[in-house]
């Protein structure tokens, strides 16, 4: 009797948000506070509506994390295709909040969307694996070059990955301005005195100073014989010190923790 009276009381406040929800006439603010109480529902006219509303900007952030709560897994990986790029980003960063194993390969592919908001919000939906089971699609990005290389190896380098330092040492390689910074960050914070000679070589080429190729607006000029002195010198300090290698980040060292909304 008890469950029979709870659904009686359930199913028609489920049944009124949805009604506001999908009212036109509602402003958003109203649409997405039925959003918010449609939160956990699962039926079939609720997951429709949710999906349908991921291509309106006003309410895709509370329909994408109502589908990622109910596990609507499919109309994710749907929308990951879907035309509108805002879309794709959300569906990724959603998908990656879920942590599941097969949505690894969606997302490495979603890396190499032609809109960089999906790019770089599949590279994120990567990060938010906890267990680091997505670091091998993260190194493949951060061998991949422009934009996507910092925020890949970034990630690398927080979770302390093995396969930093090489990466390091075929990015500082490259011609790209972005990349060679990326390598030295990475060279800096793992490398040894090995590293050393290349990065001498670079610190002192004062060629005109770089944005670092990231993409994102206007970003403060880097000299990369600046960044080759600092790793230098973090290198130099690791060799007369215990401290393990990524641990002692220094001033390259970008601090990366995601904090998903459970």
């Amino acid at each position: 009797m008890r469950i029979a009276l709870l659904f009686a009381l359930t199913v028609p406040l489920f049944a009124g948000d949805l009604d506001q929800f999908l009212d036109s006439k509602s402003n958003y603010t109203q649409r997405n506070t039925a959003c918010l109480g449609l939160r956990g529902s699962a039926t079939p006219e609720v997951i429709a509506a949710m999906r349908a509303s991921l291509g309106n900007t006003q309410l895709q952030a509370c329909a994408g994390a109502n589908l990622r709560i109910t596990g609507s897994a499919k109309e994710l990986l749907d929308a990951l295709s879907d035309p509108d790029a805002t879309v794709r980003a959300v569906a990724a960063r959603e998908l990656g909040t879920m942590q599941r194993p097969e949505f690894l390969a969606p997302l490495r592919n979603a890396v190499e969307d032609r809109d960089i908001l999906v790019a770089s919000n599949a590279i994120e939906g990567l990060v938010r694996y906890e267990d680091h089971s997505s670091a091998a699609q993260l190194r493949e990005v951060a061998l991949m070059g422009g934009v996507l290389t910092s925020l890949a190896l970034d990630t690398l380098i927080d979770w302390k990955d093995p396969d930093v330092l090489a990466i390091g040492r075929k990015l500082i390689g490259r011609d790209a301005p972005g990349d060679q910074l990326a390598g030295i960050r990475a060279i800096g914070l793992t490398g040894d005195a090995s590293d050393l000679a290349r990065l001498k070589a670079l610190s002192k080429d004062d060629a005109p100073l770089a944005s670092g190729g990231r993409g994102f607006g206007f970003m403060p000029s880097i000299s990369i014989s600046r960044a080759a002195r600092t790793a230098i010198q973090n290198i130099e300090q690791r060799s007369s010190s215990p401290t393990p290698a990524i641990a002692e980040a220094g001033p390259l060292s970008r601090q990366h923790r995601p904090n998903p909304e459970k």
